[in-house]
C-alpha cells in the first residue's frame, strides 16, 4: 500500500522483518515508510501489515499549535486503508490497538519500525503476483524470440 501522491516514487513491497523509518519523498509531501539505508525507495505496505515502533509513535496532529499533544498510543500497529471512496486524498494509515487511526503522511519523520507480520495473502495478491511473474516471464523471453527471426 503506497499513498496515490507516491506512485511518482521508487518503491516496493514490504517483507517480514524490514527495519523501515519514517521519511518523506522528493517531490512530493507524503509521508511513509522508507528501509533504513534506502531512504529514496518507499516500501509499500499491505492492510493487516503489523508493525511494531522502537518508541511510542510521533505524529503532527491538526491544531497542535495549541500546545495540545499526542496521548501516547504504544509501540504496535496495524496498517489499514482509510477512505477508499475518495481518490483524491490519502488512503495510508496505522490503527493502534486502542482503535486510534492516523494517517503515514501524518507521522513525523525519522521514526524506527521492524515489520512483525504480513497478512495472510488472499486469492487477488496470489493472482496478481502470477500475473507479474508471468509478464515478467514473457518480456525474458521476447529477445530471444527476436534472435531466433533474424536468424530464420
Amino acid at each position: 500500500m503506497c499513498d496515490y501522491s507516491l506512485h511518482s516514487v521508487a518503491s516496493r513491497p514490504a517483507k517480514a522483518g524490514d527495519k523501515l523509518v519514517t521519511a518523506g519523498f522528493a517531490a512530493t509531501s507524503t509521508r511513509g515508510f522508507a528501509a533504513i539505508g534506502e531512504p529514496t525507495v518507499a516500501v509499500c505496505l499491505l492492510p493487516g501489515t503489523e508493525l511494531a515502533f522502537e518508541s511510542d509513535v510521533n505524529w503532527k496532529r491538526p491544531f497542535a499549535i495549541f500546545g495540545r499533544r499526542n496521548k501516547p498510543c504504544g509501540k504496535v500497529a496495524r496498517c489499514r486503508q482509510v477512505d477508499t471512496s475518495d481518490p483524491n486524498c490519502h488512503h495510508d494509515a496505522i490503527e493502534f490497538p486502542d482503535g486510534r487511526v492516523v494517517l503515514l503522511t501524518q507521522l513525523c519523520k525519522g521514526q524506527k519500525a521492524i515489520v512483525l507480520q504480513l497478512p495472510a495473502p488472499s486469492r487477488a495478491v496470489h493472482h496478481l503476483q502470477r500475473q507479474e511473474q508471468s509478464f515478467t516471464h514473457t518480456i525474458d523471453l521476447a529477445p530471444n524470440r527476436v534472435d531466433q527471426a533474424r536468424e530464420a
